[in-house]
C-alpha cells in the first residue's frame, strides 16, 4: 500500500512539475525574444529544474553534507519561485487578453520582466520570512483553572521541522526567545523533525537542554515522526529534558495536559476513541490536549477539552496554498477559535516543508497566558 502510495505521488508531482514547467516555457518564448532565439537551451535548464526537487530529496536521504543541504535549499526555493512565477504569468495572460479587447497597446516584455522581477523580490522576502519566527500572544480562558495557573505563560513550539534546512543553531535561536519569555510550560505540538533519517537527531536536539519552564518541556509527535520512525525520534527527544506524551496524561498543579500521538503511517487509528480511554484521567479538570492536527473539534469538545493546540497546517506557507489549507481544514487551519468551553489555537509553526520560503504566513513561537 505504502509503495503504491509513492508510485502515485510521484506520477502526480512529475505531471503538475511538468505541466507547470511548460506553461513557464511557452511563457519564456512568447514574452522574451531571448529565449524564443535559445528554445533547445531553455528546455534542457526547465526539464532539469522540473525534476530537481525529486532528484535533491532522495539524494538527501541518502547523505547529509553540504552539498545535499545546498542543492535542496536551492530546489526548494526553485519551487518556491516557481509558485510565485506561474502567479504572475496567470496574471500577465489575463492582461494580454484583456488589454487588446480594451484597445490598450503595451510592450508586454516589458510588464513581463516587472511581473517577474516582483516575483523574484516577493520569493526573497519569503526566503528570509522563514527564518524569522514572531512572538504571538493569545489570551485563553480555562474553566476552574487553579489560582496557580492564573495569569501563567505556556509556550507553545510546533512544526519546527529539524533537519538539513533548519538545524541547530536555529533551533538555539528558538530556544532563547522562548526563555526570554520566562515561560510557565512549553509544549512542543509535533514535527519537531522533518523526517530526514539520515541526519545526527541527538545533535540537533542538543539545545533542547537549556530550555527552562517551570513546569517542564512536553512532545507529541506529529506526521514527519512516523516518516523518519517514531522510535528514533523518541530516543532523541527522551535524550534532553522534554517529556514524551504518547497517549498519556499528567497532572501539572491541577491543570491536566494530555498528549494524543498523531497516527502511523498506514496505520489505522482511532484518536477519539483514544481519547475516550483517557477521559477518566482529565474529565471534568481544567486540562490542555495536544495533537499536531487541527482535526475532531466536535469529538473532542463533547469529550471535555478545555484548549487543543495544533500545528501542522503552517497556513499554506505559501500563497495561495492558505485557501486549500483553509478548505480542508474548514477554516480551523489556523487562529484562535472558541465554541462554548472548548477553544482550539491552531499555529502556523515555526520552520517549512519543501520551499523554506513563506510568503502568505508569520512563522510563530506562541504564548498563551492562562485565565
Amino acid at each position: 500500500m505504502i509503495i503504491l502510495q509513492v508510485i502515485f505521488f510521484l506520477l502526480l508531482a512529475i505531471i503538475l512539475l511538468f505541466g507547470s514547467h511548460y506553461f513557464l516555457y511557452a511563457s519564456l518564448v512568447k514574452f522574451f525574444p531571448f529565449f524564443s532565439s535559445h528554445k533547445n537551451g531553455l528546455i534542457i535548464t526547465l526539464g532539469l529544474l522540473a525534476v530537481s526537487f525529486i532528484l535533491t530529496s532522495f539524494l538527501a536521504h541518502m547523505r547529509e553534507d553540504i552539498f545535499t543541504r545546498t542543492s535542496y535549499f536551492l530546489s526548494g526555493f526553485w519551487l518556491g519561485l516557481l509558485t510565485n512565477l506561474l502567479l504572475a504569468l496567470v496574471l500577465l495572460w489575463f492582461l494580454h487578453w484583456l488589454l487588446p479587447l480594451v484597445g490598450i497597446n503595451i510592450n508586454f516584455q516589458i510588464v513581463a520582466a516587472i511581473f517577474f522581477s516582483l516575483a523574484f523580490l516577493v520569493s526573497l522576502y519569503g526566503t528570509w520570512n522563514a527564518f524569522e519566527p514572531r512572538i504571538k500572544n493569545i489570551a485563553v480562558t480555562i474553566p476552574n483553572l487553579p489560582q496557580s495557573w492564573q495569569g501563567k505563560k505556556v509556550v507553545q513550539l510546533s512544526d519546527v521541522h529539524l533537519g538539513l534546512i533548519y538545524q541547530k543553531n536555529f533551533l538555539e535561536k528558538i530556544v532563547a526567545k522562548t526563555n526570554s519569555l520566562d515561560p510557565d510550560l512549553v509544549v512542543i505540538t509535533g514535527d519537531l523533525f522533518d523526517g530526514t533519517d539520515n541526519v545526527d537527531l541527538e545533535t540537533l536536539t542538543a539545545p533542547l537542554d537549556n530550555l527552562k519552564a517551570k513546569q517542564g518541556t512536553f512532545f507529541i509527535n506529529g506526521n514527519h515522526e512516523t516518516y523518519l520512525g517514531l522510535d528514533k525520534a523518541y530516543v532523541a527527544v527522551k535524550k534532553t529534558p522534554a517529556q514524551v506524551l504518547d497517549d498519556q496524561v499528567v497532572n501539572l498543579a491541577g491543570l491536566k495536559l494530555i498528549g494524543l500521538s498523531y497516527p502511523e503511517r498506514d496505520l489505522k487509528k482511532d484518536v477519539v476513541a483514544t481519547l475516550e480511554k483517557l477521559k477518566p484521567q482529565f474529565f471534568g479538570s481544567p486540562n490542555i490536549l495536544l495533537y499536531h492536527s487541527p482535526t475532531n473539534i466536535t469529538q473532542f469538545a463533547e469529550n471535555g477539552i478545555n484548549l487543543q493546540l495544533s500545528g501542522h497546517t503552517h497556513l499554506g506557507q505559501i500563497f495561495p496554498f492558505n485557501f486549500i489549507t483553509k478548505l480542508i481544514y474548514r477554516g480551523y487551519d489556523y487562529g484562535l477559535h472558541t465554541i462554548g468551553n472548548y477553544t482550539l489555537y491552531t499555529s502556523s509553526g515555526i520552520g517549512t516543508w519543501g520551499p523554506a520560503m513563506r510568503t502568505d504566513s508569520t512563522p510563530e513561537i506562541v504564548v498563551i497566558t492562562l485565565h
